[in-house]
């Protein structure tokens, strides 16, 4: 509302500003053909301005798939190129770059849902600043070369490949349609990974992969859509040409699919906690220090560095808060049924009962609420809620398990990551314009009232 109002006054001291200007014509000693002309201009501009469309308070809307448990991760279908094909795109906020697997031909390409992309010939050279907002050491201000990147991820997966320009058309909110061209990477080769895909992009861009390692957490889709918060982010791109506002955000459902979106238009900001997002930590979606609660109480676990990762399934905590965590969960478990399910290698920690568990709300009575708390004081901290819902999965032997993993055993040291997992069943925003992230209980498999999907 407050961008719709803001544009609304823009309008209307332009025309105030028009008339003016006419008005001072009018009483000059000017010809009649002049005050005419001046009235000319004077229209035509009030038209002008009274039909721009209203794209900054304006978003897009787009339909998540999957689930955390069994599927492994989410996924958005967006359409790409001229004519415009359907391709899977695993949303993450943890990496700027968005790419595609490309017909480039390709070198140790995973399997995807659909056929690779055939690349346009819009490449972005090496001197352009894109191509250093991606590949810093790789960007030569001399050469006249195509702009290759090599990332590479957490979880042991990588990507080689090209940037490049291509359309992505969109439907939005308020109704209008756009294809903007954005820069993407392409690539001939697929790398998956689950934790903390890092790396960065810009003005709508995406990368053409040629060369990807599979990680350990490979995906079947075509690619990556990167939200990071970096100019080469898809929503800093589309901010640029003017088409949204600087925030994305995501509202995963429990029990699978949701939505994601880029624009301020979608959710209420009186129904949402919010905190400062972190300047310490540039490349994620940081609030910075928090501190572990255990069952509403202090674990003595504090000044733990949290980020935001979309692109992650699970929750990770580094090992010391992680190895208090489960030691504390073992604990309030002593006086239950629940024994250890060493059988079960679904995840590092299950339990079992006496006959398999079909649903979290069988055992959600055995486990405490977590809490993670950021900010000084602990009473006007923001809290991010964490119930047994949120970090709890039953597998397919019927077992209940951690979804709260030791990052420090994926190469994530001191690093601790807000999973899929953990944001289930919440609207999560990434403000970017007034570097602030927020969260709220929201049912997400609804979309907000009125709003238009881009499907």
């Amino acid at each position: 509302m407050e961008a719709k109002q803001h544009q609304a006054l823009c309008q209307l001291l332009l025309v105030l500003l028009l008339l003016g200007i006419a008005s001072i014509a009018k009483s000059s000693c000017v010809s009649d053909e002049i005050e005419k002309a001046h009235q000319t201009v004077l229209y035509a501009a009030i038209a002008s301005s009274l039909l721009i469309p209203n794209h900054m308070a304006s978003s897009v809307v787009l339909p998540l798939y999957g689930n955390v448990y069994p599927r492994g991760f989410y996924h958005v279908s967006m359409k790409i190129g001229n004519p415009a094909k359907p391709y899977f795109l695993d949303p993450d906020t943890g990496s700027d770059l968005t790419w595609l697997q490309c017909d480039a031909p390709c070198i140790r390409c995973t399997k995807a849902p659909h056929p690779l992309y055939k690349p346009s010939n819009d490449l972005i050279q090496s001197t352009d600043p894109l191509c250093a907002a991606v590949q810093p050491h790789y960007h030569k201000l001399k050469s006249f070369e195509q702009c290759q990147y090599e990332v590479q991820y957490a979880d042991g997966g990588s990507s080689l490949g090209v940037l490049l320009r291509e359309v992505i058309p969109l439907n939005f909110t308020n109704g209008h349609k756009e294809s903007p061209r954005l820069a993407i990477g392409l690539i001939s080769g697929s790398f998956w990974g689950g934790a903390l895909k890092g790396s960065k992009m810009k003005q709508n861009q995406m990368t053409c992969g040629y060369d990807q390692i599979p990680g350990s957490s490979y995906h079947p889709i075509d690619g990556v859509l990167g939200l990071g918060k970096g100019k080469v982010g898809i929503v800093s791109q589309l901010t640029e040409q003017g088409l949204t506002r600087n925030v994305v955000g995501h509202c995963l459902c429990g029990q699978g699919g949701g939505y994601l979106f880029f624009g301020s238009d979608v959710y209420d900001p009186s129904h949402i906690i919010w905190t400062r997002m972190s300047h310490d930590h540039s490349k994620h979606y940081s609030s910075g220090l928090a501190e572990l609660l255990f069952d509403q109480k202090a674990t003595g676990v504090k000044n733990l560095l949290v980020v935001f990762d979309s692109g992650s399934s699970y929750t990770y905590l580094a090992s010391q808060p992680y190895h208090t965590l489960v030691s504390l969960i073992t604990k309030q478990l002593q006086s239950t049924s629940l024994k250890d399910a060493v059988e079960d290698d679904t995840l590092p920690v299950c339990w079992k009962g006496k006959k398999p568990f079909r649903s979290i709300r069988e055992v959600e009575n055995y486990f405490k609420p977590l809490a993670l708390s950021f900010g000084s004081r602990w009473k006007s901290a923001a809290r991010f809620d964490i119930p047994p819902d949120n970090y709890l999965i039953i597998s397919k032997k019927g077992s209940v398990c951690l979804g709260i993993l030791n990052g420090s055993e994926v190469g994530l040291h001191d690093l601790n990551v807000i999973g899929d997992i953990s944001m289930q069943d919440k609207i999560v925003i990434y403000d970017n314009e007034a570097k602030k992230i927020g969260w709220g209980s929201s049912d997400c498999s609804m979309v907000p009232k009125g709003m238009t999907v881009d499907s």
